[in-house]
C-alpha cells in the first residue's frame, strides 16, 4: 500500500491543497508544507488511539457513519463558496479527539517548521481533518475494515509499513512536543529536512486517486 503523502502528489491532493489554501488565506506552498507534516502526524495519533479496543471501535464507528468518504465526492462544492462552518467545527472536534492535550504543541512545531503561525496551522488542519477522515473512510470501505487489527493495519499501511526508525521517531517527537520549539532542533535533518526517497512516508491510495 502506498503512503498517505502520495495523496498530496495526486490530482485530488492538489485540489485539496488549493482549496484549503484558498479557504484559509494561507500561501499554497506553505499549506502544502503544513499538510505534508500534519497528515502523517494525525495518522500516527489515530494509530495510537486505535491501539485500544475502545479507540478502534470509536474510529470505526466514525468511518462507518459520518466519515464514510462521501466528502471526497464533491470537493468543488466544499471549497466553492468557502468551507462551511459545520465542516470546520467537525474538524476542530476531530483534532481535539485525536491529538488531545498535544494539539497546541503539534500546531506550534509544524508552524515553526512550515514558516506559518500556529493559528494558521490550526485553521488548515480544521479543514483538512474531515477530508483525511473521508480518505480513511473510503479506504476502510474498500478494504472491508471491521476489526481492531484491520483498522490498525490500514493506518499502519498508509503510514508506510516499512518506515525507517527516523520517520517513526520524528512522528513520535512531534506528538510529544510541548510547544517550546526545542523539538525542531531535535529533529532537524530528519525526514522533512533530509533528502528522502519516495519510500516509506513519502512514497495514498493509488487506485482511489487514479494514480
Amino acid at each position: 500500500m502506498a503512503g498517505i503523502l502520495d495523496l498530496l502528489n495526486s490530482d485530488l491532493g492538489k485540489n485539496i491543497i488549493s482549496g484549503v489554501s484558498g479557504s484559509t488565506g494561507t500561501d499554497q506552498n506553505k499549506t502544502s508544507s503544513v499538510l505534508t507534516m500534519a497528515l502523517p502526524v494525525l495518522m500516527k495519533a489515530m494509530e495510537r488511539n486505535a491501539s485500544t479496543p475502545e479507540g478502534a471501535a470509536g474510529l470505526m464507528g466514525a468511518l462507518n457513519s459520518k466519515h464514510d468518504g462521501s466528502i471526497l465526492d464533491n470537493l468543488g462544492g466544499l471549497f466553492g463558496g468557502g468551507v462551511d462552518d459545520n465542516v470546520k467545527n467537525d474538524g476542530s472536534k476531530i483534532l481535539s479527539h485525536v491529538l488531545g492535550s498535544k494539539q497546541q504543541g503539534v500546531e506550534q512545531v509544524i508552524g515553526q517548521k512550515a514558516g506559518v503561525d500556529a493559528g494558521s496551522v490550526s485553521n488548515i488542519l480544521k479543514v483538512a481533518a474531515p477530508i483525511l477522515m473521508g480518505v480513511l473512510g473510503k479506504q476502510a470501505n474498500q478494504n472491508n475494515v471491521s476489526s481492531q487489527s484491520d483498522i490498525s493495519g490500514l493506518l499502519g499501511g498508509l503510514l508506510g509499513g516499512n518506515d525507517t526508525a527516523n520517520e517513526q521517531s520524528f512522528l513520535e517527537k512531534i506528538l510529544d512536543a510541548d510547544g517550546d520549539g526545542s523539538v525542531i532542533d531535535d529533529v532537524a535533518g530528519m525526514v522533512l529536512g533530509g533528502n528522502k526517497s519516495k519510500e516509506g512516508l513519502g512514497g495514498l491510495l493509488g487506485g482511489l486517486f487514479g494514480k
